[in-house]
């Protein structure tokens, strides 16, 4: 029953008030902390720049979710070649790598591990193309998806139950409180 909790939440963060810019860039951020492994500097970084910058928090726990599944799939096509490409076979950046490597905090990042280095590199290239699509995906959704959704029997049935109502009541109660 988790991935219906999963399932709820999304649709809860697309059908609220949340700005599409803030939801985008929840996914985009929760990508880099779903292709990296998960105690690195780097994704302490992107924790901070979570709470500091207006992200929706739930759609990076979300994206973050999705991409470490994902995650699974892409690191031994993917991120290992790139990161044994990286730090291996261009032997011409060995000077580079051994000097951050003793830098005081860069060695917390785990640079020196393939799949780390190569999930991070990818996520910082799809960073822009991520928010982007992830913002054009949320207004598609607001624009022609939710008013269909709406119009439906079944949602239009359940929107007349007593649990529909006492949720929005709640949700209405908590949204005045923050």
């Amino acid at each position: 029953m988790l991935w219906l909790k999963f399932i709820r939440k999304l649709f809860k963060i697309l059908n609220g008030d949340i700005s599409p810019h803030q939801i985008a860039a929840g996914i985009a951020f929760g990508a880099i902390l779903g292709l990296t492994p998960v105690l690195s500097l780097h994704n302490l970084i992107v924790l901070l720049l979570i709470c500091i910058i207006r992200v929706n928090v739930s759609s990076a726990i979300f994206s973050m979710a999705i991409f470490k599944l994902l995650g699974y799939v892409v690191d031994p096509y993917l991120s290992h070649p790139l990161g044994y490409l990286l730090l291996v076979k261009w032997e011409f950046l060995t000077p580079f790598w051994t000097t951050l490597y003793n830098l005081p905090l860069l060695p917390l990042t785990n640079f020196n591990n393939t799949v780390a280095l190569g999930g991070l590199i990818i996520s910082l290239v799809i960073f822009y193309p991520n928010l982007i699509l992830s913002r054009k995906g949320v207004i598609a959704y607001r624009t022609s998806v939710q008013p269909k959704l709406e119009k439906m029997k079944i949602f239009k049935l359940f929107k007349g139950t007593t649990i529909y109502k006492w949720y929005k009541k709640v949700s209405d109660f908590r949204g005045k409180i923050t």
